[in-house]
């Protein structure tokens, strides 16, 4: 009887460990366009400050990604919208995986740790996005999908 009990729950932790890897892909299925990702929170680099929420936060931000690999991302801070346009792509890193914001040219919404025309977003295993830039004291930038 005892044999059987740790067989059962043996396979059951061998289940409840499987990583499921479709999770953080079926957000970005192609069928899925144009996505719409939200900032819904941003953290300063300040130790011991809570993170603000929706209407709190500095700004208030989105990109559209469409599947034609062009993005839009779209800033407002005291009811001024700032936008800009680009190009995309998904690259690997050793750490996981990405998305490439390719910018024509310099534009102020460009959040990132050099002076590339470039921003990278991180996804995440939750299907939210991470932005990069708090690696070198900016903001940290928190993103889920709204449509």
């Amino acid at each position: 009887m005892k044999k059987i009990i740790f067989t059962v729950f043996s396979i059951c932790i061998l289940f409840s460990c499987s990583n499921d890897d479709e999770s953080t892909t079926t957000e970005f299925d192609a069928k899925q366009y144009p996505q719409k990702w939200q900032l819904i929170e941003m953290t300063g680099s300040i130790a011991n400050v809570p993170p603000t929420r929706g209407n709190d936060m500095e700004w208030q931000e989105y990109y559209i990604l469409q599947s034609n690999k062009t993005f839009i991302k779209s800033r407002e801070v005291n009811s001024e919208i700032t936008e800009a346009t680009g190009t995309y792509k998904f690259i690997t890193l050793s750490d996981g995986t990405y998305i490439e914001l390719l910018y024509p040219s310099n534009n102020v919404l460009i959040g990132n740790c050099t002076a590339e025309h470039k921003e990278l977003i991180r996804v995440n295993t939750n299907n939210k996005l991470t932005g990069t830039w708090a690696a070198c004291d900016g903001p940290g930038l928190f993103y889920q999908r709204i449509e």
